[in-house]
């Protein structure tokens, strides 16, 4: 009941979060999705693409609400001093099998451009730990994101 309350005062209010709502699992999702986009020094047009796609796929937004998440992740990002802000409101909303999920994404979001920086992968290991997701599930979800940014680059070659 009280997320419908949110919804509606939301709608009335002009829509989704704004950049200081990190509490809203999808705007702290955004955070450390962007967080890891930039852990090399900058999000590439790729990274930010992948990442407004990870958002719609998994929290169902069209286009244009993905874009204001990822605004507002970035926002929040930048006001942050620390990862706990964000992992913390996705263990409050996940159950495990989710949290292994989003670790997936994030390296997703890494393997894009086709090289993992060292910066990036410390960042994944430090997000993985904050949100209890093992060491096995974290590499499993590595070799699976790097399969699948070669299949996907295979399949823009050919």
């Amino acid at each position: 009941m009280l997320e419908g309350l949110k919804d509606f005062f939301a709608a009335l209010t002009g829509g989704g979060p704004g950049p200081h709502d990190a509490d809203d699992l999808r705007v702290a999702a955004a955070a450390l999705l962007f967080h890891v986009a930039e852990a090399d020094g900058s999000a590439s047009a790729l990274e930010i693409e992948t990442l407004r796609a990870v958002l719609a796929e998994e929290y169902g937004l069209d286009g244009e609400a993905a874009r204001r998440i990822e605004a507002a992740g970035e926002a929040a990002d930048a006001e942050a001093v620390d990862l706990y802000r964000f992992t913390s409101v996705l263990m409050r909303h996940l159950g495990e099998a989710e949290r292994v999920r989003f670790v997936e994404l994030l390296w997703r979001v890494v393997f894009v451009d086709g090289a993992v920086h060292e910066l990036e992968d410390n960042t994944v290991w430090r997000i993985a730990e904050l949100l209890g997701v093992s060491t096995r599930d974290r590499m499993r979800g590595k070799h699976d994101a790097m399969h699948g940014a070669v299949e996907r680059a295979g399949s823009i070659e050919a």
